[in-house]
Order: structure tokens, then sequence, then C-alpha cells
């Protein structure tokens, strides 16, 4: 018999669709999401997700930053800060397809749609280099996929770029910080709430190498 469920981690969902909308709020303006089964945080805008979005508009104002909202998943992270940050050029990319097209159409309902581009990848997608990395990062896909992800952000990140993450205590923040500390020179912990943390890595140490083989 075919397992009829899916993961948000996977490539192509087999779940049924099952569509529903989750708001948030940042800055005072009002978002809504469209979100489906076998997507992340399909009932909720999860409050990881709130607390990153939340650090990185307090601590990065509006400039020309080309962004990357790595795991974007229904494109929540990217769209809230095309809208509110508009010098951003964003990009956000998922292994999930329904994710993917979700977040296309989140972005088109919002008005985001020439200020936003989202692409299916495994990683970080293309050649780019960015000047700032968030990333919600897939913790049930193992910390084989988390840490190869982190690999990739340090060899694509700007000399000056900012690689936030968020993690949850229970879920190994300490390490994953560790391991940060492996491809960055400097890492702190930027904010905490409910059990979550926000780890902000700098001064990538080795962006000449291509690490995600």
């Amino acid at each position: 018999m075919t397992d009829k469920h899916s993961h948000y981690f996977d490539k192509i969902p087999v779940t049924a669709h099952d569509m529903a909308t989750t708001e948030a709020m940042w800055e005072g303006v009002q978002f809504v999401f469209r979100t489906d089964s076998s997507v992340f945080s399909r009932h909720r805008v999860d409050p990881g997700t709130d607390l990153l979005v939340r650090t990185v508009l307090a601590e990065q104002k509006d400039r020309p930053l080309n962004t990357l909202d790595l795991g974007t998943g229904v494109g929540i992270m990217a769209i809230a800060l095309a809208k509110l940050r508009p010098s951003f050029t964003v990009t956000g990319c998922d292994i999930n397809s329904r994710a993917v097209e979700l977040a296309t159409h989140n972005a088109e309902h919002e008005g985001m749609s020439s200020r936003t581009r989202f692409v299916e990848a495994d990683g970080v997608p293309g050649d780019a280099i960015f000047d700032l990395v968030l990333s919600n990062p897939p913790i049930r896909a193992g910390k084989e996929t988390v840490y190869r992800l982190f690999r990739q952000v340090s060899s694509r990140l700007t000399p000056d770029g900012v690689f936030y993450v968020v993690i949850r205590v229970k879920q190994g923040a300490a390490t994953a910080k560790r391991e940060l500390q492996l491809y960055f020179e400097a890492v702190t912990t930027v904010a905490r709430a409910k059990g979550y943390h926000i780890l902000k890595a700098c001064h990538p140490k080795h962006r000449e190498e291509q690490k995600d083989e």
C-alpha cells in the first residue's frame, strides 16, 4: 500500500490537499497566507518564524540587500520582508513544490509578485551571492541536512553578510550554534522567546569554497 502522507521537507507531497489560511501582523501591516497539507506551519505562523521576522526587521533597516529566505515554505518571511523593506531584493526557495506554488500565490495576493521570486531548490539556489539570509531550517529532516545548509550559506554570503537562523532550545540550538562557529567568525544569540533562539552568524570563513557537494 502506498503511503499517502508527506512531510513538509518532501520534494513532491502526495498528501491530499486541505487548504487553509493563516494570518500575521508585523510593523502594523496585516498579512494573510494560504496554506495546505504537507507544508510547514499549516495552521498558524510558527512562533519561531514570527520571532525571526521580528528580529530581522528590528536589526535590518531598508536598504538594497540581496536577500534569501532559505526554506521559505509558503513564503511568509520572504513576503513580509519584501513588503516591509521595499529596497530588499528577495528570493525564497524550498524543496517542497507545493510550498513554492503557495508562496507564489501568496506573493501575488499581497501584491509582491514583482518584488519576490520563488524557486524549487534543495538548498541555496543558483550561483547568486547574498547579503542577507534567514532560515527556519527543516529540523525534522535531520542534522545532516540542516548543517549542509549552514555550509552552503557560508560559501554564498558576502563578506559583510548576515545569516539568521531560528532553532528551538530542545531541538539543538546550542549544538547548532557550535556548528555555525565552524563556518562563521562571529555567531551570537540575538533573541530568545518561548524556547526559540535566534542565532546571528557573520563573517563567513569559507566563501571561496562550495561545500555543499
